[in-house]
């Protein structure tokens, strides 16, 4: 199911402080929301650390970004300090929003299934469209890759 092209699905979650944050707050920029499966492991520590290093590209595009995932308060506080964080990560524990923009799937790995998060990335434009998604993310060049597809945005 491609999201491309449709409104956004809304949401409201709460951040790593227990505040809410909704998606129609940001209306006039650009939202990067990525869904990655969990806090402090490899990958998601990897694309954290990388979206972190280019946060000042992102900003002076307009744009911000919201990682979620299921982890909770306390887990995402302790992921954000131990890598300086310099964005919000959202609580998702019912995966309402991960189901909303069917990131919530049937994962196999070493021949056990389960459901868990599809690493995935969305670009929201300013009126709250998705312009492009990104699933079933690799991690190296990922952030690259969404950083040129914001700037072929902003400037087209």
């Amino acid at each position: 199911m491609s999201l491309v092209g449709k409104q956004a699905p809304t949401f409201t979650l709460n951040n790593q402080q227990g505040e809410a944050v909704s998606l129609e707050k940001f209306k006039g920029k650009y939202v990067v929301l990525y869904f990655y499966p969990k806090d402090a492991t490899p990958g998601c520590t990897t694309q954290a650390c990388d979206f972190r290093d280019s946060i000042e590209d992102f900003t002076s595009l307009n744009a911000v970004i919201l990682g979620v995932s299921p982890d909770n308060e306390a887990s995402h506080q302790k992921f954000i300090a131990k890598h300086e964080l310099p964005f919000d990560l959202l609580v998702d524990e019912e995966k309402r929003v991960a189901e909303a923009y069917d990131v919530w799937k049937l994962k196999k790995n070493f021949g056990r299934e389960y459901m868990g998060i599809e690493r995935s990335t969305f670009l929201i434009d300013p009126e709250g469209k998705v312009v492009k998604e990104w699933r079933k993310v690799r991690v190296k060049d990922h952030i690259e890759d969404a950083l040129n597809t914001l700037k072929e945005m902003v400037n087209a």
